[in-house]
């Protein structure tokens, strides 16, 4: 199959990579046929946040949410690893809230929320709770949709008339 690599320029990555993502979106209805070029987009790059990001989305929509959750840890864990962040917290909300602006600290709010969305998904309500709380407290504006994914989280039940 040919693939024009070129009309994604704006994505940076090499065109086989862009190759292998367009082959993924060619092939969206058969699920095994376009998750293959997705794994070897990622086994090809490692932890490049793009492909992450793209990888996550795909596993999403996919309603794999176990690769999801993997996916969007990987993606956290490489910009906590790049940033030197505290495990703690306590010290990490200051740094968050200070940069929150910065590209690389909204990456990783908006993966942090995307986990938190990823657990509600598979009934890990309580974690998902504590995320949705935490990047809450950073994004007062709800750009990464934490406090609607808190708000449906702790809704009172209704009731039935």
């Amino acid at each position: 199959m040919q693939v024009d690599a070129n009309r994604f320029s704006w994505f940076q990555v090499p065109d086989d990579i862009k190759e292998l993502l367009i082959l993924a979106a060619q092939t969206w209805e058969n699920t095994s046929e376009s998750e293959k070029y997705i794994q070897q987009a990622l086994a090809k790059t490692g932890d490049n946040a793009d492909i992450l990001v793209a990888a996550y989305r795909f596993f999403y929509y996919k309603n794999n949410y176990i690769l999801a959750l993997q996916t969007t840890i990987k993606l956290i864990d490489k910009i906590k690893e790049a940033e030197k962040f505290p495990d703690d917290w306590s010290r990490l909300k200051p740094i968050l809230i200070k940069r929150r602006e910065e590209p690389q600290i909204r990456l990783y709010l908006n993966a942090y929320a995307a986990s938190g969305l990823v657990l509600a998904k598979l009934g890990e309500i309580d974690q998902a709770k504590e995320i949705s709380t935490r990047v809450k407290e950073i994004d007062a504006k709800n750009d990464f949709g934490a406090g609607i994914l808190l708000d449906i989280l702790t809704r009172p039940p209704e009731e039935d008339d």
